[in-house]
């Protein structure tokens, strides 16, 4: 008999998984060797669940986010610990872009200064002080403050169009999968465009459209609306959460000019 280290259920010696909160039962002490199997089984081999998670995702988007919320946990990645793996990629990818191909980001002097000219004089600016590089020390945090107000912007849609069947939490759940899919999908795609020299503003432009569309598709696919029903939500989705994004972001970039 062995009793499982996760929650002290007693196990036969067979059992390779507890029966009662579904661990893997480990016998082997920690080596090089138990922890490349255990990378090789989380991210590599074809059969892992950070790549079924990243596939399903996009071709049955419904299976892993209300699995998830009615509580089929262990076929893919937990929401949290996909939406970590996503924030650290796109650690990765501004480490790799700031240090090995900064001129990939020149874009945002350029940005920066544009913004700048807008006003008739910088003296009467109040972003005249804003430094672009602040946003990328701060981009993680950006990521996870955005989070909330896409989720109030599904949750008071539909909740307004009587389609309660998701909770405020629920709904940041289902945020939380498709914003760590674009993370994922913006990060490397902003790597392997460095690596050849592509402007990541480039990039980021192109891929606006595209994600915008992913969402109106994962909506459609959890709320089993038709086209036009989907799309007046998705109208009000949008301005609902680029209204609180924009007051945000002002709001946000005081802060920095001030911390600065």
């Amino acid at each position: 008999m062995v009793t499982c280290k996760n929650c002290n259920n007693i196990l036969n010696d067979t059992q390779k998984y507890c029966d009662e909160c579904g661990a893997k039962i480990i016998q082997n002490r920690l080596k090089p060797k138990v922890l490349v199997a255990q990378v090789n089984e989380q991210f590599i081999c074809l059969d892992n669940k950070f790549l079924k998670t990243f596939i399903h995702l996009f071709t049955q988007p419904e299976t892993v986010i209300i699995g998830y919320i009615n509580g089929t946990r262990k076929r893919y990645i937990d929401v949290l610990q996909y939406f970590a793996i996503a924030l650290t990629l796109a650690g990765i990818q501004l480490f790799i872009m700031s240090t090995f191909f900064k001129e990939t980001l020149y874009f945002q002097n350029g940005f920066a200064d544009g913004f700048n000219a807008t006003t008739n004089s910088k003296e009467n600016n109040p972003f005249k002080d804003l430094n672009p590089d602040s946003f990328n020390k701060y981009q993680s945090l950006i990521y996870i403050a955005t989070v909330p107000f896409y989720a109030f912007g599904t949750w008071i849609t539909y909740y307004l169009l009587r389609e309660r069947q998701f909770n405020f939490t629920e709904h940041i759940v289902i945020n939380l999968y498709y914003y760590a899919q674009v993370i994922i999908l913006t990060a490397v795609t902003a790597i392997i465009s460095s690596i050849f020299g592509v402007d990541y503003m480039l990039v980021s432009s192109l891929l606006i459209l595209p994600t915008i569309i992913y969402l109106f598709y994962i909506l459609k696919r959890i709320f089993k609306d038709n086209f036009w029903a989907t799309l007046l939500r998705f109208i009000i989705v949008g301005f609902v959460a680029v209204s609180l994004l924009i007051i945000a972001g002002m709001l946000f970039a005081f802060l920095v000019i001030i911390l600065s």
